[in-house]
């Protein structure tokens, strides 16, 4: 008999419990990655990831609403090395206006020092009377050791929407900043890594509030609705949606010597501003790590007239969308993994990494402040702790299983267990089983006569005729009973054939034991017989027993059936004899019914049955037998 340590399942309540507990903390990951995190989605992978989603979707289609005037080096070199008298500066104004008929002009040149007096006259007088908006610059900066204040700070506007404090400011000489009607800042804050991403619309210093550059000439000659700044003018971000080649780029030398199409400037915004690397305003963007900061405003530009024009993509719930992701991911993970293995859980958390980053890629065209890598944060925490936990849970289950299972269940059936999502496998439960249950005929009388190691050789030589077919058919074996055995079949996993398999365990059991029993007699020693009863129902499959002792056994009617069976054995000619309910269940066996038999315990008799295929050889056995007491009792 097998015993079993007292411990009835391998999962207590807080392991199982704790299956769910990891899926829940993943989902807790994305939400506090996409409502929680500082300032949104500001991780650096996140940042990194949106960064490769705008490189893949930024376009070279021209951007017909902006010019580009560049103070290249080309400018520098045919025109006058930098810097420019402001007579100069106005020249290329004033031809832009009147010549090309531009709509509005924003120079994104600091001026912080009086020039040609004759020069900084005419741009006071263009930026108080023409479209023209001039640049300022705000610092943010919190670590410097004196705050930046240089020039005078003008174009300040009224607003009550969210602002970026400024520390200091580089700004416009007096006269211009006193005249100029219109003033923008060009100031930025680059995100941790270096990368220019967003830009303030709004800033404030010392109570005032200051537009940007791009926002001040849409709103002072764009053409169309002023913008209005929204939650995000503190920090908007730009879309690069187009890359530098879709802007119309002209050297400031071809404007000053009017040699463009006129065409070409007539009616657009105008940024004049510099590429050249001597001038060194060059800055880090998501396209590229050394662009110039022209490129920047051109693109802040575009962002605001995309969104004043209502060329941007409808708004996509982006959080919501990634939460619904997470949750059901972590859905499908708490349900595959007991029944799975790790390798497959891996390879569907690769798959769900893998979807999601391209539903993200489609979901950050319509919404620009989602966490992107939220849901990848959640999977890579199921991946570094649920898939481990579950492999070690199933670790365990493996060594309970085997360590229970391997004394009398086929090994077939225990990697069948092991695959399958049951919590305790080896739980009581009600199933429909087939018994057997063998025994060698006269036991007693053959071993009496024999030498202790004889007998013990016969016996365990007579056992493993019995227990070799019913693991072989995948059976289950019960307990040994000294010269016998008790077996069942559809327990501890259901098998619809538990009847057919039972009957080939009996047919190659009664086959063995011919064989043992021709050995027998070739040594001198009386044949062998086993008798077996069989029968199939309802019975309770479990571990059963104590704190002191259990095993895996079945309970029931049928259980006792077969049992009684295997004792009316004896009356019979016949080696197996088997029960109505085995005779019900089984599809490729044949039966010879033997009538009805009262058996001890029942009420009513019972109709019995032998396998039609055993028949022949079973009375061929009794003749024989027959024949040897014949000829020993003439002797």
């Amino acid at each position: 008999m097998t015993t079993l340590p007292a411990s009835r399942s391998p999962y207590p309540a807080f392991s199982r419990q704790l299956r769910w507990l990891l899926p829940l903390a993943a989902v807790i990951i994305t939400v506090a990655a996409e409502w929680f995190s500082p300032s949104g989605s500001s991780f650096l992978a996140d940042e990194w990831l949106r960064d490769r989603y705008i490189q893949l979707q930024t376009s070279n289609a021209e951007e017909p609403r902006v010019l580009v005037v560049d103070i290249d080096e080309t400018s520098l070199n045919t025109v006058a090395p930098w810097p420019w008298n402001r007579g100069r500066i106005a020249d290329m104004v004033e031809i832009l206006l009147t010549d090309y008929s531009a709509r509005g002009i924003a120079l994104d040149i600091l001026m912080p020092d009086a020039g040609d007096t004759m020069g900084d006259t005419r741009l006071a007088l263009l930026a108080q009377n023409g479209p023209l908006v001039l640049a300022q610059a705000l610092d943010y900066s919190l670590t410097r050791p004196e705050p930046l204040r240089k020039g005078v700070l003008g174009g300040a506007i009224q607003s009550s929407t969210p602002a970026l404090p400024a520390t200091g400011y580089m700004a416009n000489h007096a006269q211009l900043a006193s005249t100029a009607a219109h003033i923008g800042n060009i100031g930025f804050v680059p995100d941790a890594d270096g990368t220019l991403r967003r830009a303030p619309l709004l800033s404030q210093y010392n109570g005032q509030v200051y537009p940007a550059l791009s926002l001040a000439l849409i709103n002072c000659c764009g053409g169309g609705s002023k913008v209005l700044p929204g939650a995000d003018s503190a920090a908007l971000r730009i879309s690069y949606q187009r890359d530098w080649p879709a802007y119309t780029v002209v050297s400031a030398a071809d404007i000053l010597q009017r040699r463009i199409d006129p065409a070409s400037a007539s009616g657009r915004l105008v940024l004049i501003g510099s590429s050249s690397l001597t001038l060194a305003d060059r800055v880090t963007t998501p396209l590229a790590a050394n662009r110039p900061g022209l490129g920047v405003q051109a693109a802040l530009l575009s962002t605001l007239l995309d969104q004043r024009d209502g060329l941007t993509p409808a708004r996509w719930p982006g959080r919501w969308m990634a939460l619904a992701w997470a949750t059901l991911m972590a859905l499908l993970i708490g349900y595959s993994l007991p029944r799975l293995s790790a390798a497959r859980n891996i390879l569907l958390l690769a798959a769900g990494a893998l979807c999601w980053l391209i539903l993200a890629f489609v979901i950050s065209r319509h919404d620009a402040e989602f966490s992107t890598t939220a849901p990848l944060a959640s999977l890579l925490f199921m991946l570094t702790f649920a898939v481990p936990y579950q492999w070690q849970l199933a670790q365990q289950r493996s060594r309970h299983l085997l360590d229970t299972l391997r004394q009398y269940v086929a090994p077939a059936v225990v990697t069948e267990l092991l695959r399958s999502d049951l919590l305790d496998p080896l739980a009581p439960r009600q199933l429909d089983v087939t018994t057997l249950i063998a025994d060698m005929e006269g036991y007693t009388t053959q071993v009496e006569s024999l030498p202790v190691d004889e007998a013990a050789k016969l016996t365990r030589d007579f056992l493993e005729c019995l227990t070799e077919p019913v693991i072989e058919h995948h059976g289950t074996l019960d307990k040994y009973t000294g010269d016998g055995l008790v077996a069942f079949w559809g327990a501890p996993l259901p098998n619809l054939q538990h009847a057919d398999l039972a009957l080939d365990a009996a047919h190659a059991i009664v086959r063995r034991v011919q064989q043992l029993s021709l050995a027998q007699q070739a040594k001198g020693r009386p044949p062998l017989r086993v008798r077996i009863g069989i029968d199939s129902g309802l019975a309770m499959a479990g571990d059963f027993g104590t704190t002191f002792r259990s095993i895996y056994t079945a309970v029931g009617d049928s259980v006792n059936t077969a049992s009684r069976l295997e004792q009316a054995a004896r009356d019979y000619p016949y080696d197996v004899i088997v029960g109505a309910g085995t005779v019900e269940r089984a599809r490729r066996h044949r039966f010879i019914p033997l009538g009805e038999r009262l058996l001890r315990g029942k009420e009513k008799p019972t109709t019995v049955y032998t396998l039609e295929t055993l028949m022949s050889t079973t009375v061929a056995a009794t003749s024989v037998q027959s024949i040897a007491s014949q000829q020993e009792q003439g002797a």
